[in-house]
């Protein structure tokens, strides 16, 4: 299969790196500063089965009528909107589109632009960009779970193109309930570590395990209210992980917030609350964490702007 990736960052990269490691086809669609990156350096991948670098096709635009047949959007949601117009020539009658975005409005958007193209996909990987452009992958956990939206057969070829070493391949038939529960376990540790400015040891010390409990409550309640309840494993690991004395876990929405990184704040947790209205759920500590986040935004831009507090 021809196979496009869309970004080439963490997600992008690593797993972008190990379809090339097993002869697979495939393009990067990035911005033009990372381009010149990767001509000059070449993906460099770092991982706990060693270091290597590939030479690889990266392009900023794409020529109409080369479809691609598969099409991997890893890209944080704020770059979402532009890219939807990037890849536009990539999509063709039988392109698969992947997305590997945190979150479920993306799934909406991309289903509106491109109907039954759209497969349903989620990994688990811990991984970042170094500041010289090299991508780290931290541990050796490297997962991808796949599924048809409407809970139909994938098409093979896609399973087959995916199934490589070094990366955990499944497929599943509830592949929204799983979005789901990957969703609200990211909007918890969000409002967690957000709210309260640390990491999950430090704000179990200063006494707030009530209050992960209720994130958790919160989160996963909207998830049922939807139709996707979380279930028992999901809702075991999400406490296990989120309620461990000492921890040093903090969200990505925090290691944003700390770096002045854009954040998916409003995809994570803007679209939760948003369903969480109109589903009816209570979620006063989302929306205490969603209030925050805009307030710091709305402070950073003005200060960004060398505007002054308005006078009383």
């Amino acid at each position: 299969m021809r196979i496009l990736i869309v970004g080439a960052g963490a997600t992008g990269g690593a797993f972008g790196a190990r379809l090339i490691e097993a002869g697979r086809d495939v393009t990067f669609l990035v911005r033009a500063g990372r381009a010149r990156q990767l001509e000059a350096s070449g993906l460099v991948f770092h991982a706990p089965d060693g270091a290597r670098t590939y030479r690889l096709r990266a392009v900023t635009a794409l020529e109409p009528g080369e479809p691609y047949d598969l099409v991997i959007v890893a890209l944080k949601a704020p770059a979402l909107p532009g890219a939807l117009a990037t890849m536009a020539p990539a999509i063709g009658p039988g392109t698969a589109i992947l997305p590997l975005l945190n979150g479920m409005d993306h799934i909406d958007e991309l289903e509106r632009a491109y109907p039954g193209h759209v497969v349903g996909g989620l990994v688990k990987i811990v991984a970042t960009v170094g500041p010289d452009g090299a991508v780290y992958q931290m541990t050796p956990l490297c997962t991808m779970t796949i599924g048809a939206l409407d809970g139909g057969r994938l098409d093979p070829a896609v399973v087959d193109a995916l199934t490589v070493d070094g990366v955990t391949l499944s497929v599943d038939p509830d592949i929204r309930t799983r979005l789901w529960e990957k969703w609200v376990f990211i909007a918890a540790a969000g409002i967690i570590t957000c709210l309260f400015r640390g990491n999950i040891g430090d704000i179990l010390a200063a006494g707030g395990e009530g209050h992960i409990l209720q994130a958790i409550a919160e989160t996963e309640d909207v998830a049922s209210r939807a139709g996707h309840p979380v279930g028992e494993a999901s809702h075991a690991q999400s406490l296990e992980l989120l309620t461990a004395p000492g921890s040093e876990f903090t969200s990505s929405l925090y290691r944003d917030l700390q770096h002045g990184e854009p954040a998916e704040a409003e995809h994570i947790l803007g679209g939760l609350a948003a369903r969480a209205r109109i589903l009816g759920v209570p979620t006063p500590l989302l929306d205490a964490t969603l209030l925050q986040l805009r307030t710091h935004r709305q402070a950073s831009a003005r200060a960004t702007a060398g505007a002054s507090p308005a006078q009383p």
